[in-house]
């Protein structure tokens, strides 16, 4: 059985999906990507702001489930420019201090809205 898990602290889905899924013990969320969730206005500054305001995206979805980015198992993120990947990586590892989860990273051509990240997790409730 799926349980959907929305928040109005992250960004309203921008399509037919859910921000995250509950199935068993794992929660499914959907990519998120630097929109402010006050405005719903798309932030494009600098790749430090938009990876922060992503993972804070990231981190309400988790909220909203009870869960937190400690109970993160594997993330991917996307990147459109991966000259960014070391300014994106400095703010990314200050949400995982200890025990930081498996991840991808790929540089894509285009991200919806325009963004230069978007981020996705699976998070466990074990």
């Amino acid at each position: 059985m799926k349980k959907i898990i929305y928040t109005k602290n992250a960004p309203h889905p921008v399509g037919p999906y859910s921000q995250a899924l509950k199935v068993g013990d794992m929660l499914y969320c959907s990519g998120q990507i630097p929109i402010d969730p006050k405005t719903n206005e798309v932030v494009k500054t600098s790749i430090e702001q938009q990876t922060e305001l992503t993972m804070s995206n990231v981190g309400a979805v988790l909220k909203e489930a009870g869960l937190g980015y400690q109970n993160i198992v594997k993330t991917t993120i996307f990147l459109t420019d991966m000259t960014t990947f070391p300014k994106m990586n400095g703010i990314y590892e200050k949400f995982f201090k200890e025990n930081p989860p498996a991840r991808s990273c790929v540089a894509v051509k285009e991200l919806p809205k325009g963004v230069d990240v978007e981020i996705e997790v699976l998070a466990s409730f074990l």
